[in-house]
């Protein structure tokens, strides 16, 4: 096994948590900010969440959406029209009281979220239902005053994309929650290489004022799970709060059907915390902002520069993104370099290298080094970069089945819970009383009614009466 070059990460066995940290600073994804619970995003960070935001925004356009902006403030009474929303987001909200010198009538909320604002837009634009469905969406920040925070993870203000839709029927509005919630599985399946559990959320973990949330659930490398993005039904609550109304082809009075869905930059830290190892970021290839490093080893041979150049040179005509790293740093200084930016692709070029006209090739995700021609090189680039992208998502499903375990008894439950982390399948009743009881003394949530396995009936994990879900259960960040 290669000795571990970055002596200044944690061992991610050790201390998760701090490991976790070590990597968002060393591999400069963040740095911290003088404004408590907030955090500056490094250009490396940024250019990964820059990939993320491409590639959505391109899916997106495909299903018909388009982008639009809402202010970031929203009015009290504004906020205030959906009771139960609101509820959800109170102990959240940042408030603005004065603008300049002036005390403010009333106060605006820092955007928690934008529904409000897309209700009060859509009341204003659609009169018939020549004007449905609407499919906007938008890139934005918002801020929500957490108590504790962790890079990507929790912070008081973080990026993300928010859509909002509405349509003439409950059948449109819900097929558009559905389909919104499998393009995001999907995307990070094929994209960033993480297997996800897609389904619904109880009633107790909806978000506040939805009839339906639905989510895709990720088990990180420690067996805790990460809501990685979620899609909401609102029915016609929102509606009839901010009396969105539509004239149908009968020319009578209807209300519009909602949804809404999202995804933030807390999907760069379950990308850390899933392929991540003790030498840093591991990125899969489709989302790594470098794909390919080379690094020439010999400050006193000019050919070895102009070979490095020439090949990358090769790499780019192929769309390849790459990096000549030719600093004054040691060779060992700047492979553990490209090894914590998680690169997924290391070019090792030498004098030697040259004279055998070779080079070789370092895959980030396993640390194996190969051997190849100089002529055959970028063909054989192209093909480890898709091998490696489909290795990673293997690699990280059959982690996520062997730390997904079944139970039948509450005191399976427990002990399960007490010695590993992982996903736990457990009927349940679909009472309220009995998911409390789980949370307060197994110490897991519920984190979705699994889409894809079929309930086959049995008892309740924590009450022992006859179940009507299946649930997976877990430690959650």
């Amino acid at each position: 096994m290669q000795e571990k070059q970055v002596k200044e990460i944690t061992n991610r066995d050790v201390d998760f948590a701090q490991w976790y940290t070590d990597v968002c600073i060393k591999a400069e994804l963040i740095d911290y900010s003088s404004v408590k619970g907030c955090m500056i995003i490094r250009p490396y960070g940024y250019a990964i969440w820059e990939n993320i935001q491409k590639e959505l925004d391109k899916r997106f356009k495909e299903t018909g959406h388009q982008n639009v902006y809402m202010p970031m403030f929203i009015p009290e009474s504004l906020l205030n029209k959906e009771k139960d929303h609101v509820e959800g987001f109170a102990p959240e909200v940042a408030w603005v009281t004065q603008g300049g010198e002036e005390e403010l009538k009333e106060r605006l909320c820092v955007r928690p979220t934008s529904e409000t604002l897309f209700c009060e837009h859509y009341a204003n634009i659609v009169k018939s239902y020549r004007d449905l469905p609407k499919l906007y969406n938008q890139w934005c920040s918002v801020v929500r005053w957490e108590k504790t925070t962790r890079p990507f993870l929790r912070s008081r203000e973080f990026l993300w994309q928010e859509g909002h839709t509405v349509h003439a029927t409950a059948e449109e509005a819900k097929e558009e929650t559905k389909k919104m919630l499998n393009l995001y599985a999907d995307f990070c399946e094929e994209y960033l290489a993480i297997p996800v559990v897609r389904g619904e959320k109880t009633e107790k973990e909806k978000f506040a004022g939805a009839e339906n949330t639905y989510t895709i659930e990720a088990l990180m490398h420690n067996g805790i799970a990460l809501q990685s993005a979620t899609s909401h039904y609102f029915g016609d609550n929102f509606a009839k709060a901010f009396h969105m109304t539509y004239l149908d082809k009968e020319n009578q009075l209807k209300y519009m059907f909602q949804t809404s869905w999202g995804i933030t930059t807390r999907i760069i830290g379950a990308v850390i915390m899933t392929h991540g190892d003790d030498h840093g970021l591991v990125l899969p290839p489709n989302v790594a902002p470098i794909k390919v490093s080379i690094i020439p080893i010999g400050k006193n041979h000019p050919e070895v520069l102009e070979k490095s150049y020439e090949m990358a040179k090769e790499l780019k005509l192929l769309n390849i993104e790459c990096e000549v790293d030719d600093s004054d740093k040691t060779p060992g200084y700047r492979f553990a370099d490209c090894e914590m930016r998680g690169i997924p692709i290391r070019v090792e070029l030498g004098p030697r290298d040259l004279e055998n006209n070779t080079c070789v090739l370092v895959r980030r995700d396993t640390l194996e080094k190969t051997e190849v021609n100089l002529e055959e090189a970028a063909e054989e680039i192209i093909r480890l970069l898709v091998d490696i992208q489909d290795q990673m998502f293997l690699r990280a499903k059959m982690r996520r089945d062997d730390m997904t375990k079944t139970v039948t008894t509450m005191e399976e439950m427990k002990t399960l819970a007490e010695t590993e982390n992982g996903f736990i399948r457990a009927n349940w009743c679909g009472k309220r009383e009995c998911e409390d009881k789980i949370k307060e003394e197994v110490g897991v949530t519920s984190r979705c009614i699994p889409w894809e396995e079929e309930f086959t009936g049995g008892k309740c994990v924590c009450c022992q009466e006859e179940a009507t879900q299946l649930v997976y259960w877990g430690k959650q960040y």
